[in-house]
């Protein structure tokens, strides 16, 4: 009988989420490879045999953050609206924040000092602004929008970062409705982006 494995793939992600919890909520200081495998009940060599050090360790909560994030872009699906696939990936980016807030800070900053994103978590990171980036071009492309699409994609994104981290940090007026504000903010933003069709007729002419 084969002897069961012990650094398998629900021990990679438990170490992943634990080690990002640790640095959203404590800081770089805090995380240690022995307090980490400690807290989630393996061994210091567990940790090394999966991630073969700190670096290595960063390395992949990074690249998990993104990874989770473009999951969540991918369900959205691709209609013959462009301008309300845009608001629905910024749903789905708001979504992916709630679910994993130990991980959304660490997409966006330093989770140690010096750290850099290896080859395999900027292609990562890049695609999923590649998704937005897809889509607004299709409204460009279909004249619903103004390009460039890089700007549109950008503007997007930074209204959903802008929006979810005031959220997270507990920022937003305490009357509001985070669900309704961000909807209705992004759809009010992506209305704003529509070409006119008098602006339409004016370029036929």
């Amino acid at each position: 009988m084969p002897r069961p494995r012990t650094h398998d793939e629900a021990l990679r992600l438990r170490l992943l989420d634990r080690a990002g919890e640790v640095l959203s909520e404590q800081g770089p200081h805090a995380l240690t490879l022995r307090g980490l495998a400690t807290d989630v009940g393996t061994s210091t060599s567990a940790v090394y045999s999966l991630f073969a050090g700190k670096p290595g360790l960063v390395a992949s909560i990074y690249r998990e953050a993104f990874s989770r994030f473009a999951e969540h872009l991918t369900t959205v699906p691709e209609t013959d609206d462009p301008a309300e696939d845009l608001v629905q990936l910024g749903l789905a980016y708001r979504r992916n924040a709630r679910e994993n807030p130990h991980l959304y800070s660490i997409m966006f900053g330093s989770p140690i000092p010096g750290f850099e994103p290896d080859q395999d978590g900027r292609a990562t990171a890049l695609a999923t602004f590649q998704t937005l980036h897809h889509v607004a071009q299709r409204g460009i492309d279909r004249d619903l929008f103004t390009g460039p699409a890089a700007t549109l994609a950008l503007a997007a994104w930074g209204l959903a970062h802008g929006l979810v981290s005031l959220e997270l940090s507990g920022a937003l007026p305490p009357a509001c409705d985070p669900a309704d504000l961000y909807e209705q903010t992004v759809r009010s933003t992506v209305a704003g982006w529509r070409r006119s069709e008098s602006s339409s007729m004016n370029d036929e002419t």
